[in-house]
């Protein structure tokens, strides 16, 4: 499609937009009594109006049931997190027992390693991505110094080349064979939070397996923005958070994956009693007997209010389907991108996009360095209706999220960055 940086032209792509009715089942905050431009749904999505109204359920269920509403309620607490498991399962290309609802992200990443970091005298090195989110980072220090391994040892990050933003998939595999015998954990982002660049999980995975290690993936940036087909590439694991593009609240429960390989398989993990076997729960048995699916690793009984506005949101999802998000978010990306070098000329300005322009390693974030321009850019933006992110050293994150952006707020964009940037001339 040839694009034009013009008002007339995004309507055109708005009112031929399938998934334009979704924009209105959303809240947006307001700036001078108008929507705000949203770029900012890889921290936090919009809140869906739906949302309060599956909260109020449960509300009022505690409220005329009591305890009762475990089991009497209009959708019972006893089970509530396993309407997740056929939409959660789409999203994420998994079999519905593979996939569940707990916690949040980092705990259970913890968890998950309990299972599937089991070092060894002479395996027991992770491999993951140079600059990955700090909870990560943490996470693997902490899990090396627990089994006693020196983290400057133990963590192999792969890194950039000299010059270049992105990390190149040649890099990883050849990483991966070198470090070999030694190699107990591969656990990549899927998508690399600050970059936005998709990475080959499929192929990782298989090199990680050839030399016989484990293979797991933080799905923070991926889950509900890019194709996933976690069974098929017999991923080992995963946990992603929802409260980024699936818009289910601030610090709203994580999903989790495991493969159908090690259901049955007697792996070391932290049990609770939601972990046991769900018919014989009530006996109050002695001895651990997990749920034979990835809901054998929950611990605890699940949050409700919080699994409330997620499930509205998981409900749009699997109205939507990915391949429909996914088509739109390539397009609205594509157009995101062209206004910025459209601007980019009219300004004599240089916005550099870090993010690969290969349409298989991005997805719906655009990283932009500002050459030549600093924070104050951003603070204009931020003051005139445009919610978007600031990274250190100079560089803005821009997450056209498909549900809810549209093109008319691309061009809209574009107008007030080079009304932000003349000013400053």
């Amino acid at each position: 499609m040839t694009f034009q940086n013009t008002l007339e032209f995004a309507k055109q792509l708005d009112a031929q937009d399938e998934l334009k009715k979704y924009r209105q089942q959303f809240i947006f905050p307001q700036h001078k009594e108008k929507d705000v431009i949203y770029f900012t749904g890889n921290s936090l999505g919009l809140q869906p109006k739906s949302a309060k109204n599956y909260v109020e359920d449960v509300m009022n269920d505690w409220a005329n049931l009591a305890v009762e509403g475990h089991f009497y309620a209009d959708k019972p607490w006893w089970d509530y997190h396993e309407r997740f498991a056929k939409p959660l399962s789409k999203i994420v290309g998994a079999k519905t027992t593979e996939v569940s609802v707990m916690n949040t992200l980092t705990v259970n990443l913890h968890l998950l390693m309990v299972s599937f970091y089991r070092p060894t005298k002479t395996r027991y090195k992770i491999i993951c991505e140079e600059k990955a989110f700090p909870s990560d980072q943490y996470m693997f220090q902490s899990q090396v110094n627990h089994h006693g391994f020196d983290p400057k040892e133990a963590i192999v990050e792969i890194k950039r080349r000299e010059g270049e933003h992105n990390i190149r998939s040649e890099d990883i595999l050849a990483k991966i064979e070198e470090v070999g015998d030694e190699l107990a954990l591969v656990l990549f982002g899927g998508v690399n939070y600050y970059t936005g660049q998709v990475f080959d999980m499929k192929t990782i995975t298989e090199a990680g397996h050839k030399v016989g290690a484990n293979v797991g993936f933080d799905l923070a940036h991926a889950a509900g923005n890019i194709k996933l087909e976690l069974h098929d590439w017999n991923v080992d694991f995963a946990a992603w958070c929802s409260y980024k593009y699936m818009n289910s609240g601030p610090g709203n429960a994580s999903g989790c994956f495991v493969h159908e390989k090690h259901h049955h398989a007697n792996l070391p993990r932290f049990a609770g009693w939601w972990g046991h076997n769900k018919e014989r729960r009530f006996k109050m048995e002695p001895t651990f007997d997990p749920v034979h699916g990835a809901d054998g690793w929950q611990v605890s009984n699940l949050p409700i209010l919080s699994l409330a506005p997620y499930l509205a949101s998981i409900e749009m999802f699997s109205e939507v389907g990915m391949d429909k998000l996914i088509a739109k978010r390539n397009q609205i990306t594509a157009y995101l991108e062209f206004i910025l070098h459209e601007i980019d000329k009219e300004v004599d300005s240089t916005f550099e996009v870090i993010t690969p322009s290969n349409q298989e390693e991005r997805a719906c974030q655009l990283s932009v360095f500002l050459h030549g321009e600093g924070r104050s850019l951003f603070d204009y933006l931020m003051s005139n209706g445009v919610i978007t992110d600031w990274r250190e050293p100079n560089v803005i994150r821009l997450a056209p999220v498909p549900l809810y952006t549209s093109y008319e707020d691309m061009y809209n964009f574009g107008q007030i960055l080079k009304q932000g940037i003349l000013l400053k001339r």
